[in-house]
């Protein structure tokens, strides 16, 4: 039976102990998607809008690096850690929505799901941030993982 793994047997919160597992190549890609308003739409494909901020999507994909970096002092009892890489990728979709994806990876005792996740969210967020004068319209539509690789089990989403 599956079970939460940051509860402990007395109902406390508590850090999964990663010491009795193999160090091994893991690998998560974790995709956002933000909706844009038609007026914030036309200036972004303009030439991906200049703002006084820099560039939308470059500032976007340092912001989810970033993030992605800072996750373990984010999120309660994940723990920190040193990623061997990290990149976030920005397009367009057919439905002209913001696709928003970041792939962490590391050599390691545990998984960088979370790590994609926080990268991801945090670009969005970064997206709405430097958008947001142009319309409040902007709808981050949602975050969730793609697939992982290493660990106890693989996933990858259809």
């Amino acid at each position: 039976m599956n079970k939460l793994t940051h509860i402990d047997t007395d109902h406390n919160p508590a850090m999964v102990d990663v010491a009795a597992k193999s160090v091994s190549q893991r690998t998560a890609t974790a995709r956002s998607i933000v909706s844009l308003p038609p007026v914030v739409l036309e200036q972004l494909t303009a030439s991906d809008m200049q703002t006084a901020k820099g560039s939308v999507f470059q500032v976007a994909m340092i912001a989810g690096i970033m993030a992605a970096k800072k996750t373990g002092e984010l999120i309660p009892l994940c723990h920190p850690l040193g990623l061997d890489n990290c990149r976030v990728d920005i397009s367009l979709n057919e439905d002209n929505d913001v696709v928003i994806d970041c792939t962490a990876s590391i050599t390691a005792k545990t998984g960088v799901e979370m790590e994609a996740l926080v990268g991801a969210s945090m670009a969005a967020l970064t997206v709405y941030d430097m958008c947001k004068a142009l319309s409040h319209d902007i709808v981050i539509k949602e975050t969730k993982l793609m697939a992982k690789t290493g660990g106890k089990r693989d996933f990858k989403r259809a």
